[in-house]
């Protein structure tokens, strides 16, 4: 026997199939390869009423860093996030991600259809992670050393749920202002806009949000220790909207009555009857991303579908008819599997899982902005659950001055990726993650490091205070 066929026999081979013939493996609809990448569409039917429609991008092997990157969607998706995917083929990763099982987005799709609501709420996203990593060790013949996912909102809400319900898909999550609790969050939402649209004169132009904001930040922006126009901590924050009441007509510099109204009930919880908390209101400091603009003629469509399609399954419901707790209840018993509460994430950590969650103190207002508030009340039933001490495998991240997933007025450019990477691949918690902010001329103005929850970034008394390096990260005394 040959040397060479010595070696042969002792290495084992895994056969790799080419992207050609990637069209022949079961539920793949369809394979091309493009200038970067194999680019795989596969159907998936779990249910006999699901069709879930997913993409799975293939670099070549040379290309490929081993591991796996899934990408989320944001409100009721509908598509596939094909420039989350575009990012993590470009830095190496094999990726995938998924129409949740309907086209386009509406919420038109869980009318009268039961385990589509399912493969929303929580199938699709598994289901795919399933074949993708099949598909994966088809094509280069192993499957990926690491599985990593990255999603906000309701990326982030899919994101907690894979921590909750199949905790070994994953061996790192990046869960950005998570939606997780998606039917009291479109509950306060609508609560909100209603009051919003009781009248023309309740609603809030740009400048009255301006006006509202500057009052804010004139009270409560050097609450920590530096004047930038950012609040460390809304929580510090004690600002009363009535100061601003008009003592007779109205001027550019005053509230009226109902534009207060509309004011406090974006600050304000929604609660059941008997007082138990369904959604919290908004933090001080985020007034300028509220989505509040005059001229609005009905909430935003996903609110209205959350109660018109899954709620009240019907098309002609009337928002104008919303009843706080007899809707939630509705919807719950149609869609309570929409809901990623669960604080049990044992097996999670078990798994050896990192879950990185993050959030944006400026986040709010309406049409898909959720309140940070409850990403901390979630983050503190884990600890309540699973004992105080857990900080090797979870840490929050709050973000001040940041909105929606991105934007506002603070640094909010940082690579989460790469410090949930070092946490699980090299065993380096993020002790903090340094954000910037790009300026308008695409030049970085601003940089403050991101510390883990409750943790916040303290300035050291010397140096600019856009230098991220001036500062600390303690916990409040």
């Amino acid at each position: 026997m040959s040397m060479r066929l010595l070696l042969l026999l002792a290495v084992p081979l895994s056969a790799q199939t080419p992207c050609a013939d990637m069209e022949r493996l079961r539920d793949v609809a369809a394979a091309a390869q493009t200038a970067t990448h194999c680019r795989v569409s596969i159907t998936l039917r779990p249910s006999a009423d699901s069709e879930i429609k997913s993409e799975v991008w293939l670099p070549p092997a040379a290309a490929w860093n081993g591991k796996f990157l899934m990408e989320g969607g944001g409100g009721f998706v509908g598509s596939v996030n094909t420039g989350g995917m575009t990012n993590a083929v470009r830095e190496g990763y094999a990726s995938a991600s998924t129409d949740t099982g309907h086209t386009g987005g509406s919420g038109s799709f869980a009318l009268g259809h039961p385990e589509k609501i399912i493969d929303f709420a929580f199938r699709a996203v598994h289901e795919t992670a399933v074949k993708a990593k099949a598909l994966i060790a088809a094509y280069y013949g192993r499957g990926p050393r690491l599985s990593y996912w990255a999603g906000c909102s309701t990326g982030g809400r899919q994101g907690l749920m894979s921590a909750q319900r199949y905790p070994e898909d994953f061996d790192g999550i990046i869960a950005g202002a998570p939606a997780n609790n998606q039917i009291h969050l479109c509950a306060w939402r609508l609560r909100l806009l209603i009051t919003a649209l009781k009248s023309p004169q309740h609603a809030m132009t740009i400048e009255k949000l301006k006006l509202l904001n500057d009052a804010v930040l004139d009270k409560c922006d050097a609450i920590d220790g530096v004047k930038d126009r950012l609040i460390e901590d809304p929580r510090d924050c004690n600002f009363d909207p009535s100061a601003l009441k008009c003592n007779g007509s109205e001027t550019a510099s005053c509230l009226t009555s109902d534009q207060l109204e509309t004011v406090n009930a974006a600050y304000t919880d929604i609660r059941k009857s008997t007082g138990e908390l369904l959604y919290p209101g908004l933090p001080f400091g985020g007034e300028l991303g509220w989505r509040l603009p005059a001229g609005s003629t009905e909430p935003g469509g996903m609110d209205i579908d959350m109660f018109r399609y899954i709620a009240n399954q019907n098309p002609a419901w009337d928002w104008r008819t919303f009843n706080l707790e007899k809707d939630v209840e509705r919807a719950l018993f149609h869609g309570k599997e929409i809901h990623a509460v669960n604080p049990d994430l044992a097996k999670f950590k078990a798994h050896g899982g990192k879950l990185l969650i993050y959030h944006g103190w400026s986040d709010g207002g309406s049409g898909g902005a959720i309140s940070a508030f409850n990403t901390i009340t979630y983050y503190e039933s884990i600890l309540k659950q699973m004992g105080p001490n857990q900080d090797n495998w979870l840490r929050l991240f709050m973000i001040p001055g940041m909105a929606h997933c991105g934007g506002g007025t603070g640094p909010d450019q940082f690579n989460a990726l790469a410090a949930l990477e070092r946490w699980r691949e090299q065993n380096e918690p993020p002790k903090s993650i340094t954000t910037a902010r790009v300026n308008e001329r695409g030049r970085i103005d601003m940089t403050r490091p991101l510390c883990p929850y409750p943790q916040r970034a303290v300035y050291k008394g010397t140096g600019s205070t856009n230098d991220a390096g001036n500062f600390t990260c303690k916990a409040k005394s």
